[in-house]
């Protein structure tokens, strides 16, 4: 494989900026100095721009197989790459549900082919696929994934006997939705005798409620006390849940972690009324004060990792009225940058959304080699220009469903380039062809 050398990079990295070269052999990071010099390299100056790790995200829904008129593993790498995104781990919410070895595989296989980032997929659990759950290779696969709450197929995991034969006798890393599903029922049914299929979209949080997310996630941090396992908590949506999570340890000794996602951090309930159905997510988007109070718990390290949950639908489907229109929406093309902006506003540094976006991903899966800047590790990376702003229309989305919440918003910041494995996958707007990524490896949980 061709060496690459990146000249005069803004090296932003384990909390520190350093100005200096990175050489590329062989798909690693050989050597970062000042002044490197090698002549079979490639030479790329980027002067003036920032070196980051690629964000490693940690939850999306890429939709292959059974669900591709929405997306597929092909496109929505793209839009991965194209945002800076150079891992993923993909919930088994596809159709059929990965509730098995060899459907699991299958979406491996899938990826294998077609998949220009990293890939992980995790392994689901049902109320009745525990034996199969207990088969999952820690060393091979991110996590296990249960939904304690909405959910497609068989996948709605409430049986209380269930959830403590898992949590008790699952040692992989399990991934939670949390919202208590009698609570969204009794709600719904209140709203829509109240308010018919006319109802309007900003009732959402209220149907989807704090309660209904607290009593979740308390139950998920409960039973993960209980029987010490290790537990991650997906997308966290109120200023409630906050309590539920630790600062006083280092993320290397949690036993339970919690992550933040872009639209939880950006939207807020005062959004509906302009963007409809288009920010429906599952949590919703709830009030000013939960979305503040999300910001403060990721500040002072409550809150551990930032991603996506990317959920693609088509723009037919999410026109629908508010019972009929999916929850989720497509976020990979924008995440990294949504979060600079956020920097560049003052709520957090941009090394602290480095750390939450790949130094913490890593820590907190135990992913081999990636995530950081350093000798010997996969050069998974993202040149940032913070002096071109980027657009955001119609024109330039490289997702499947074609549409994004962000339409109209323009960015301060752009990507420049992004390289997988050394691989350089997207340059100055155009994503290159012909290289995949890789399976992600783990060293125990």
């Amino acid at each position: 494989m061709a060496k690459t050398l990146l000249k005069n990079a803004t090296i932003i990295n384990e909390g520190k900026r350093i100005h200096g070269d990175v050489l590329i052999s062989n798909g690693r990071i050989e050597k970062i100095a000042d002044n490197l010099s090698d002549p079979t390299a490639s030479v790329i100056d980027i002067e003036g721009k920032w070196l980051m790790p690629g964000m490693i995200d940690d939850q999306v829904h890429f939709r292959e197989p059974g669900l591709t008129h929405k997306g597929n593993i092909y496109t929505e790498s793209r839009a991965a790459v194209a945002g800076g995104i150079t891992s993923f781990m993909e919930m088994p919410n596809t159709k059929p549900n990965a509730l098995t070895q060899e459907l699991l595989q299958d979406k491996y296989d899938i990826a294998n082919e077609n998949a220009i980032a990293n890939y992980s997929f995790f392994m689901g659990a049902s109320n009745d696929n525990i034996e199969e759950v207990l088969k999952t290779d820690a060393k091979q696969v991110c996590g296990v994934k249960v939904f304690m709450g909405s959910s497609t197929g068989n996948m709605l995991v409430d049986n209380e006997q269930t959830l403590t034969g898992i949590f008790s006798r699952c040692e992989m890393l399990i991934a939670t939705h949390c919202e208590d599903e009698a609570t969204v029922r009794k709600n719904l049914a209140e709203y829509e005798a109240k308010y018919g299929e006319n109802m309007p979209i900003k009732y959402h949080p209220e149907i989807r409620s704090v309660k209904a997310c607290y009593l979740s996630s308390s139950l998920a941090a409960g039973l993960a006390k209980k029987y010490d396992t290790r537990l991650h908590i997906l997308h966290l949506s109120t200023a409630k849940e906050m309590e539920l999570f630790r600062n006083d340890i280092p993320l290397k000794e949690k036993r339970i972690t919690a992550e933040a996602c872009v639209h939880h951090l950006w939207f807020t309930d005062a959004d509906y009324d302009e963007k409809g159905t288009n920010i429906k997510w599952n949590p919703a988007v709830k009030s000013a004060s939960d979305r503040d109070a999300i910001w403060e718990a990721v500040n002072d390290n409550r809150i551990d990792v930032f991603a996506t949950d990317h959920a693609p639908h088509t723009i037919e489907e999410k026109a629908n009225n508010y019972f009929n229109a999916p929850s989720g929406g497509p976020l990979v093309q924008h995440a990294v940058l949504a979060l600079l902006e956020k920097a560049k506003e003052g709520l957090i540094s941009v090394e602290r959304v480095v750390e939450k976006m790949s130094h913490a991903v890593a820590d907190c899966f135990h992913i081999d080699e990636r995530g950081y800047i350093r000798e010997g590790y996969y050069a998974d990376l993202v040149v940032v220009d913070p002096n071109k702003s980027y657009a955001v229309n119609r024109s330039n989305l490289l997702y499947k469903c074609g549409w994004s919440p962000f339409e109209g918003y323009t960015f301060s910041h752009s990507i420049d380039k992004t390289f997988v494995n050394g691989n350089l996958v997207y340059n100055n707007g155009q994503v290159i062809e012909g290289t995949t990524g890789k399976r992600m490896t783990f060293h125990g949980h």
